[in-house]
């Protein structure tokens, strides 16, 4: 998540950028994983758009999440429409075409690709680290509609 928020910060004036929540990845129900535990983000697979609502905006409150937020509708459109499950990035150029696929998540997520995408189309850009002491920012108001295919 770390390199995704620094890339955002780092072409947000540049790109615009959506998040889009898809099915849970490690549900308690299915797929748990010791991770999830640890980090108590725990939750069931959403049976419904307001579950699945509510679990995309625990987690923007909960990590400060800065990036703008979609959720998928229940009959999964954007996730098979882009095979976006567990997690995937992609760049959509200005004329509405795929600029670039990355590799499926977990083992061919690479932010640095997409870094790369971007920094030869707008030049490599970097924003300045803030201090330790500089308070966090206010994160992205809620999610409250489904992202539309």
């Amino acid at each position: 998540m770390g390199d995704l928020v620094k890339l955002y910060s780092d072409y947000k004036d540049h790109a615009d950028f959506l998040q889009v929540y898809v099915r849970e990845a490690h549900p308690t129900d299915e797929w748990e994983m010791k991770k999830n535990l640890d980090e108590n983000v725990c939750y069931p697979q959403p049976k419904t758009l307001e579950q699945r609502v509510a679990i995309a905006n625990d987690f923007i409150k909960r990590f400060h999440f800065p990036m703008p937020f979609g959720v998928d509708e229940m009959n999964n459109a954007a996730n098979d429409a882009y095979a976006a499950w567990p997690e995937r990035i992609y760049i959509v150029d200005e004329n509405g075409r795929i600029a670039y696929r990355g590799g499926m998540g977990p083992f061919h997520y690479k932010p640095e690709e997409a870094r790369a995408w971007l920094a030869k189309r707008f030049g490599p850009v970097k924003t300045p680290e803030k201090p330790a002491s500089a308070p966090a920012t206010a994160p992205e108001p809620p999610v409250s509609s489904p992202a539309k295919s």
